[in-house]
This record gives structure tokens, C-alpha cells and sequence, in this order.
């Protein structure tokens, strides 16, 4: 009976899923395993950073920009506990992404040697980050085990998936594991049609309808698209659903437009999406229906209280659900009129209030192709972007979603990047989070990553003061920072460092930047900006 390494077994795995790039930072426990990959670099690619955070972020970001499981390797110990906030991130955002970790010896775990790299229950850790873990424990549990972690990363809601292998077991055969390594996702249970027929009513009955979407409808934009025309409903998201509806549609609103008309909407149809920002924050009562689909049972109803609640990915919830209303909805035109009456009147407070975000975010949008991919981080100009950055297609706004990771994006940035060659990538940050991962641009460099990082300089973590400004009597303590030179720094790794003192100029900068095959960092030195807080944090309404 054919044998193969447990090494050898992981890596065909990995192959035979679809993961073609292993973001990954080597070390002794997973030598084992980088050997069996030598031989298989023309079908999968180690891509090797400087930390193991950006190994992690990378595979998060790719795995977003795609929609697609990625993976990423790492040793044990420090090495694990430094994907930690990445894996957090990739939670939050529903990430398919698949954490290789490595392990001390087998039969030493637990035992507190002190051997190299040793942490108390690093599983234990991994599963609470994770949607389900699984331990390779010898040869006998190999295969089923990696078939059983690849399912979960495959099936129901996406999320990160853990997988940990210890440093003996790397080398010991597994018999009869040289074929079948592909694995098929989990079927969906049967779709509830007396639910959708009790939906479709109570969508031909609402005069007032609006859609919520989260990251979960991504890649059900067509079918979203066509229910909000037919019906009349303006479609909403707050972090991870921008472009499911165009942004120059007219159905397509921001989160503040959405508060604005919160108070009269009579239906909320919840698409993929967790609804906690709207109906947890802007409140809920009688008089407003909630219809809730999502691939995950649990979500149903967790954030909310829902009058139907379907388990069903949208894929084959929809498309019965736009037959069933297709004959019957009526838009209501009165509602329509006041939906874009509130979007003229937000975009001129937008404009009268945050003029300095609104030109910056203007240039970016202006020198983006429609489908470049814009990843936003935690900066005044950031939160700003999650209402007023135009985005017209799915996956082309990347976001920590809740979780609010400072420093994300530059590493994130590289794996939505090094996924997507084929669009422009750019990512803004601040001073402050710019610095948690600047040290991939080396990875960008060694790689040839084409991404545009437009970094804004106030010296300062600038949330952090704007809220000691309006909160506390401008009392402002460590919030000052030092910053380098950022395009000095830029171009000491190799890349290309740009300034840009005006919107005008960064349009200037932006179109250099995105004219090069590698990494380009344009400085952009701020003053205090408008406080953008009273579009994001808005009062219960209801």
C-alpha cells in the first residue's frame, strides 16, 4: 500500500483545496514540512514574511479579496501568538482561513519542560480563535483529521480553521494516504419554503422596506441587486457589504442616510449580516418586521429579534424568494423620493463637516479604476470611508469589520495585493497603525507586491486624541507620537516613497504609484481633522 510523510500528506492537502500560496514564516518545528514542500513549489508557493503577524494577515486579506480559502504557516509559541490579532480579524470578518501551526513533541505537550517555543495549551487557544481546531496526533488519524479541518473551512459560515501538527510527526508514514486528498463542503439543510412564502408576504406588504448586507452577501450581489429594485428597498452596509449595490445607484445608501430614515422603516431585511450595527445601536420595536437570512442558524436571531428567520445560504434562498415577490411588490414611490431626499442632505453635511477626509478619500477615488480595491483602516479618514467611499463591486472595500484591529492594513493590504494582481490595490492608514506592520514592505519588495499604501501623518494615534478633544476637555495624554519620514522609510526597503501635501498631489502621486510593479508609499502630512464621530456613533431612533 503507498505511503506518504505526514508532510508530504498536509502539503497534497493544502494542493488539492485550491491553496496555491502559503503565506508562512519557517522555523525549526515545521522543518519537516518545508521540506516535503521544496518538491511541490511549482504548485504551491511559500511566500515568506518578516513577522509572523503579516504571514497571517496576508493569508486574511487574500482570503477576503478573493473569497477563497488561503492558509498561512507558523511555528509554535511566540510564533502562533503573533497571528493572534490577525486570527481575531479573520474571525471577525468571516475569513476562510486555514492556521498551520506547529507544535513541540508530541508526548512533551503539557508537561512544562520549558522545551523551545513552549506555551501552556497553545490548542486551547487556537480553538477559542477559531471555528474548529484539529491536532494531527500520529499516522492513524492524519488523513481523516486534515479531511475533517478542510470540510469545516469549506462548509457553512466562513471563518479561520485551525490545524496543529506536532515537530515528530512530520516524518512518519502514513499507509494508503497517496490519493483522495480533495474535500467537498458540508451540504446545506433543505430549504424552508413555507418561510419563504411567509417572507415574500411580508415584503409585498412593507411600505417602507430596507436591506442590510454584511460580508455573508458578497457573492450573491446580482440576486440582492435585483430584490432592492423590485421592491423598493434601499440597501445598507456599514464595514464589509460595500459594493453589493453600486454606490452610484440610488438605492445604495450609507450608514448615516440609513439612521436618518430608521425611524420609518416598517420591514428590515437582513441579508448575511449580523444586524447588531443597525438594530442593536439604532433600537427596534412592533412596529418593524425583521426578516433574517444567514448561513449561520446561530446568528439568527442573536443581534435581533426576527419575525422569519431562514438557515439558507442566499444563493438558494433568493432566487425563490424574487419569485415569489416578483408578481406582487410595488415600489412604494413615496418612500423612494425619501430615501433621496436624505441622501442629498446627508452628502451636504458630509461636505460641510468633513471637507478634509472627503478631498483625500476624492483623490483615491478619482485615480482607482471601478473595480480597484480600496482597504481601510482605523484613521479619521478611514471611518469616514465606511459611508462616503463610493464602492461599485463586491470585495473592492476591505475592512476589520467589529473587531477594529489598529494596524491591519498595511499587511492585509499585501495579501489582498499579492491575490489580486490584476486591480490596483490601495490602503490608507495613519501614522500610528502604519507602524504595527511596516516591516512587510520587505515582503512587498522581496515579492514584487504591487500595493499603494497611502499613509497619513498627524503624529499622533488621531482617534485616540479626537476623542480626548471632544470628551475630555482636550486633556490629551499619550496620543503624541514621533514618526519617521515615511517615504524616506519606504524608500530604504527598495519601494517607492511619495509625498503629497494637497488632494492634487496625491492624485499626481497616486498615478506613479499605481503606474509601478512593486510597492509604493505616498506620505500625506495632515493637521487635526474634522471629528467624524457623530455619523458613526448615532443614537437609538425607535
Amino acid at each position: 500500500m503507498p505511503e506518504m510523510k505526514i508532510a508530504e500528506l498536509v502539503a497534497e492537502t493544502l494542493i488539492a483545496n485550491g491553496i496555491d500560496q502559503l503565506y508562512c514564516l519557517p522555523g525549526i518545528q515545521n522543518d519537516g514540512f518545508f521540506d516535503a514542500l521544496f518538491d511541490r513549489t511549482d504548485r504551491i508557493t511559500p511566500i515568506q514574511t518578516r513577522h509572523e503577524q503579516g504571514a497571517a494577515y496576508m493569508a486574511t486579506g487574500a482570503a477576503l479579496a478573493t473569497g477563497r480559502p488561503q492558509a498561512f504557516c507558523v511555528v509554535p509559541g511566540p510564533g502562533f501568538l503573533n497571528t493572534t490579532a490577525a486570527l481575531s480579524t479573520a474571525w471577525a470578518v468571516n475569513a476562510p482561513v486555514l492556521a498551520l501551526a506547529g507544535q513541540i513533541p508530541l508526548g512533551a505537550q503539557g508537561k512544562g519542560h520549558g522545551l523551545l517555543h513552549e506555551i501552556p495549551d497553545q490548542f486551547g487557544i487556537l480553538e477559542r480563535l477559531t471555528k474548529s481546531s484539529h491536532r494531527i496526533t500520529g499516522p492513524d488519524d492524519a488523513t481523516d483529521t486534515l479531511q475533517a479541518a478542510f470540510r469545516d473551512l469549506k462548509s457553512g459560515r466562513p471563518r479561520p480553521v485551525g490545524l496543529e501538527v506536532a515537530v515528530n510527526l512530520w516524518g512518519q508514514q502514513v499507509a494508503g494516504a497517496a490519493d483522495g486528498h480533495h474535500v467537498d463542503p458540508d451540504s446545506m439543510p433543505a430549504l424552508d419554503t413555507d418561510a419563504i412564502a411567509r417572507a415574500a408576504s411580508l415584503i409585498t406588504a412593507a411600505r417602507s422596506p430596507m436591506i442590510v448586507v454584511g460580508g455573508g452577501a458578497q457573492d450573491d450581489a446580482g440576486a440582492v441587486r435585483q430584490l432592492a429594485r423590485r421592491v423598493g428597498a434601499p440597501v445598507v452596509a456599514f464595514r464589509t457589504g460595500h459594493g453589493i449595490m453600486p454606490d452610484d445607484e440610488a438605492l445604495s445608501i450609507g450608514m448615516p442616510v440609513a439612521h436618518s430614515l430608521w425611524a420609518d422603516v416598517d420591514l428590515v431585511i437582513g441579508l448575511g449580516t449580523r444586524l447588531q450595527s443597525q438594530i442593536m445601536s439604532w433600537g427596534q420595536d412592533d412596529a418593524m418586521k425583521v426578516i433574517h437570512i444567514d448561513i449561520d442558524e446561530a446568528q439568527i436571531g442573536r443581534s435581533a429579534a426576527v419575525d422569519i428567520g431562514l438557515h439558507a445560504r442566499l444563493c438558494d434562498a433568493l432566487p425563490p424568494l424574487l419569485t415569489a415577490v416578483d408578481s406582487k411588490a410595488d415600489p412604494n414611490m413615496d418612500w423612494l423620493d425619501r430615501v433621496a431626499d436624505v441622501k442629498a442632505r446627508r452628502a451636504g453635511e458630509y461636505a460641510r463637516q468633513l471637507g478634509p477626509q472627503l478631498a483625500w478619500l476624492g483623490a483615491i477615488r478619482d485615480t482607482m479604476p471601478p473595480e480597484g480595491i480600496f482597504v481601510d483602516e482605523l484613521t479619521q479618514t478611514g471611518y469616514v470611508s465606511r459611508f462616503a467611499f463610493p464602492s461599485y463591486a463586491p470585495r473592492t472595500f476591505i475592512s476589520t469589520g467589529y473587531q477594529g484591529t489598529l494596524g491591519y492594513g498595511v499587511a492585509t493590504a499585501l495579501g489582498v495585493a499579492h491575490a489580486r494582481r490584476d486591480v490596483p490595490v490601495v490602503a490608507i492608514s495613519g501614522d500610528g497603525g502604519a507602524l504595527f506592520t511596516i516591516t512587510e514592505l520587505a515582503t512587498a519588495v522581496h515579492h514584487r507586491i504591487p500595493l499603494t499604501v497611502v499613509i497619513f501623518n498627524d503624529h499622533a494615534f488621531g482617534n485616540v486624541r479626537r476623542l480626548q478633544i471632544d470628551n475630555y476637555d482636550s486633556r490629551l495624554i499619550a496620543s503624541d507620537l514621533s514618526s519617521p519620514n515615511f517615504a524616506a522609510l519606504a524608500a530604504s526597503f527598495g519601494a517607492q516613497g511619495l509625498t503629497a501635501s494637497t488632494p492634487d498631489d496625491l492624485r499626481g502621486a497616486l498615478d506613479i504609484a499605481m503606474a509601478n510593479d512593486g510597492p509604493s508609499v505616498i506620505e500625506v502630512p495632515v493637521g487635526e481633522l474634522p471629528s467624524p464621530w457623530d455619523f458613526v456613533l448615532m443614537p437609538k431612533v425607535r
